[in-house]
């Protein structure tokens, strides 16, 4: 039995295949049209995806998408009629329903297929649900609370949930107009970061403040004795514009969602070119402080009133890797589970296993411990490519392989990365990577000015060992998917300054031979040279999706200041 699972007409589109409950492929469609959060219906994907099953899209038994247009949609019109929005604004909404609803209709026209000839059965599963979903099923519990916590999907932004073996039962919801992901995006927006996804940019730069706006900051978002939040929607515009979105070519962009009642409560918003000042970070630290305040009080009111000790996040907060770090620290929670795409990508996968799961009722099959789904090329695929190009290089055996590569990474190289099948994420994890030595003081300045040419504050992850995570870290937890930051030990932050926050942290990825063989091979080969367990670790791209075939890291490479290229078993040195 094969399931098709899509994120479809809402950023981060993206497909993926399971046959029998076992996942095939998933990939998101910005590696393919080579445009950051591409939104619309990921054709590419989904043909990559069948491709690897080996299979057409007749064969397909159940296609489930990750939008049902018929949640929620009485309160939909009901708030669109209160707040008087435009004609347009309504008419726009209802045609990105319309086409949710019609997916058949696009299968069909896209694969040139009569009607009969889409056997499928097609499955609407809510945003949220799909969320809970990519979670719950994917994770190694077979009982715990779930929570799903985003900007909006299907009119919801926060979703709660226990889930017990293969059954999902949902607690409570916080519907539109009132979000954590928008108080987020508010605030990114009004500190001059406006482009879709820029979220991160803010995490980045909290650091470098201090929550001395917490107070004020928090007035915008109240808390309620039922564990959920509200906002105070005088700081916000989108209850009577609307959000704006639009998806032209396929790029996702929103429309200011601030009012000016909140630059009367915290000033001047910055301008897109404004020079940051401490003032910007002092707010970027309080705006994390408060989105932190309002996880732990709902994950405590769950544990408190459920009395299970794990949970499973996803939604495009779960992608806040500072907040997830804390969890265990502010909560009674012991156990945490959080996709490698958390973001609406992963609903994908989620719509897929809740089909296979709670609504065909088969058992769950294996945990998703990686994140390993996409393209694949291999060696003589690589050599045939390099010979068209004239690129000299070479194939060493296994142990100058690794010798090569970490004599050039202690002589402060930096090395493009490019094995096996690519992450499904937004994280690189090893296989699509660029790798630098952490210890080399100098190396965020080299990456952020010559390569990666963005700004200077945000930072690098650290990939450690796993076995050496307690030696480095306060705090010794698995996480394989680079989903949590914690505070790196006073003592060894001046060993790795190259992937030392301001504040003494690290966004850390651990890492086993299990899961990545061949990474985990070369940071240990590292390691028995240098006595450090751990590489600088970003992801292989240049203001761009991440790299997808050898092509695009051959260009890469080529057009930046890296000083090797490792394509599979293959090393070009410039």
């Amino acid at each position: 039995m094969y399931i098709l699972g899509i994120n479809a007409y809402h950023g981060d589109s993206a497909a993926c295949i399971y046959r029998d409950g076992e996942i095939i492929a998933a990939s998101e469609e910005e590696r393919f049209r080579r445009i950051k959060h591409w939104a619309g219906f990921p054709s590419m994907a989904i043909q990559f995806c069948l491709d690897e099953a080996g299979i057409n899209i007749r064969d397909v038994d159940h296609i489930a998408i990750s939008r049902d247009p018929r949640a929620n949609f009485g309160k939909k019109i009901f708030t669109a009629v209160k707040n008087r929005l435009s004609i347009k604004n309504i008419a726009d909404r209802m045609r990105n329903l319309q086409k949710a609803k019609s997916i058949d209709e696009e299968f069909i026209s896209h694969f040139g297929l009569k009607p009969n000839e889409l056997k499928a059965q097609i499955h609407n599963i809510e945003h949220h649900r799909s969320h809970l979903a990519s979670a719950f099923f994917a994770s190694p519990f077979e009982e715990s609370v779930i929570l799903s916590i985003d900007g909006f999907g299907d009119f919801t932004s926060t979703m709660t949930a226990t889930g017990k073996n293969n059954k999902i039962t949902v607690i409570d919801s916080v519907n539109y107009p009132h979000s954590l992901g928008l108080f987020y995006t508010a605030l990114t927006q009004f500190l001059g970061f406006p482009h879709y996804g820029d979220e991160y940019k803010v995490m980045g730069l909290a650091p470098y403040g201090k929550p001395i706006y917490e107070q004020e900051v928090q007035k915008i978002v109240n808390f309620k004795s039922n564990g959920l939040f509200e906002l105070d929607l005088k700081y916000y515009n989108h209850t009577t514009k609307g959000v704006q979105m639009a998806w032209e070519d396929g790029i996702p962009s929103m429309e200011s969602v601030f009012s000016k009642e909140l630059i009367n409560l915290l000033g001047p918003s910055r301008k897109i070119d404004e020079t940051l000042t401490q003032k910007h970070k002092d707010i970027a630290a309080s705006v994390q402080k408060v989105t932190e305040n309002t996880i732990f009080h709902i994950l405590n009111h769950l544990q408190s009133t459920t009395n299970l000790n794990s949970i499973c996040i996803a939604g495009g907060v779960a992608q806040n890797s500072v907040a997830n770090g804390k969890i265990k620290l502010n909560t009674k929670f012991e156990n945490i589970y959080i996709p490698p795409a958390g973001h609406d990508a992963g609903t994908a996968i989620g719509a897929a296993l809740w089909v296979y799961n709670q609504l065909l009722h088969h058992h769950r099959n294996q945990p998703m411990l990686n994140g390993y789904f996409g393209s694949c090329f291999n060696n003589d695929y690589i050599e045939k490519l390099l010979q068209e190009r004239q690129i000299s290089y070479r194939k060493p055996v296994e142990t100058d392989f690794y010798k090569t590569i970490t004599d050039c990474l202690t002589n402060n190289g930096v090395i493009g990365w490019f094995q096996g099948r690519a992450e499904f994420g937004p994280r690189a994890l090893g296989n699509r990577s660029i790798l630098a030595d952490p210890r080399n003081e100098l190396a965020k300045e080299l990456l952020n000015s010559k390569i990666k040419r963005r700004e200077s504050f945000r930072p690098f992850a650290p990939s450690v060992l796993k076995e050496f995570v307690a030696d480095y870290f306060e705090q010794h937890d698995e996480v394989p998917f680079m989903e949590k930051v914690f505070l790196i030990k006073a003592d060894k932050r001046a060993e790795i300054p190259a992937v030392t926050h301001l504040d003494g942290t690290g966004r850390l990825q651990t890492v086993e031979a299990e899961n990545n063989l061949k990474y985990y091979k070369l940071i240990h080969h590292f390691y028995q040279a240098t006595g450090t367990p751990i590489l600088l670790n970003t992801s292989f791209n240049e203001n761009e999706p991440i790299v997808n075939t050898p092509e695009e890291a051959l260009d890469c490479f080529l057009r930046t200041k890296m000083d090797m290229l490792v394509l599979e078993d293959i090393i070009i040195v410039r």
